[in-house]
């Protein structure tokens, strides 16, 4: 390997580091992320005559953008925003507005976000904290504010589509506010569940039992505990080939998983909005 790549290589692992909240022990992953990285965008047509694709990831706390190529990979920067408080449908989409202003040109729009999505329009927003939500059609409304087409779905089926191999039945948890769930069959999206609004224990649901507010409280050595607990009851209800687990809240997993069990890299929450935009999605928002 030449000094000039593995130069390339150690500044971009640099970012995914920073981007991913600088967590610990995940250097080796880091760096072959970064690999893929560069090696999509040096092997592919260059991104200025292609397509671009504007990733927006909508969290309880942080709002993230970036502009992708069509492989995926970013170019620039990471645009990072507050979450609005209160998280109307109008406060978040003035930030968003205000985000993404300074980060280029893009052809199209994919967005995660954290809730019930049909059709573009936002059913459930469990984890944010405003109301008016339940009706909002927000396909609708970021098409008029952008001027380009947007295509919307929950938060952890586009962290999915960024991760997945394609192949078995493949899970996906992300953690963050609360707990996302996607489940994918040989690359296809399964109808949407709300996993993580179901009881679990007594009277709290997935998002009470290891949502952010219960890592706080609980401290990480016992939320780990917790995360295995989980971890035990998706090996028995999905019976899943492999399960990814991202979201910010991933980098305090330090207990000891399953061969089949992977943490993967936050980023895949914007990544993975290029996925949208395959031509085995068109069923979905065709619907």
């Amino acid at each position: 390997m030449s000094n000039d790549r593995q130069a390339r290589i150690s500044a971009r692992a640099y970012e995914i580091w920073k981007r991913e909240g600088r967590p610990e022990g995940r250097d080796q992953a880091q760096w072959e992320h970064a690999i893929r990285e560069l090696d999509a965008a040096e092997s592919q047509i260059p991104s200025k005559t292609g397509v671009l694709t504007l990733g927006i990831d909508i969290g309880g706390s942080h709002l993230k953008a970036a502009v992708l190529d069509h492989a995926g990979a970013m170019q620039g920067v990471e645009g990072r925003a507050k979450t609005p408080s209160p998280a109307t449908p109008i406060s978040v989409a003035d930030t968003l507005g205000k985000l993404v202003h300074s980060l280029g040109r893009f052809d199209r729009v994919s967005i995660g976000f954290p809730g019930v999505v049909r059709g573009g329009v936002i059913s459930s927003a469990p984890t944010l904290s405003a109301h008016g939500w339940k009706g909002f059609d927000m396909g609708a409304a970021m098409t008029a504010l952008l001027g380009k087409p947007v295509r919307i779905l929950n938060d952890a089926s586009v962290q999915g589509l960024g991760v997945i191999k394609g192949s078995g039945l493949e899970c996906v948890l992300t953690l963050g506010t609360g707990m996302g769930f996607a489940l994918f069959h040989n690359g296809r999206l399964a109808p949407h569940m709300e996993m993580s609004r179901h009881p679990l224990r007594k009277d709290k649901t997935y998002n009470d039992y290891v949502g952010n507010v219960a890592l706080e409280k609980v401290g990480r050595k016992r939320w780990n505990r917790r995360m295995l607990k989980v971890i035990e009851i998706m090996t028995t209800v999905v019976n899943y080939d492999l399960l990814y687990i991202g979201g910010g809240n991933a980098r305090h997993i330090k207990a000891s998983l399953p061969a089949n069990v992977q943490v993967v890299t936050n980023s895949a929450g914007i990544t993975g909005g290029v996925r949208l935009w395959d031509a085995r999605m068109d069923e979905t928002f065709s619907e």
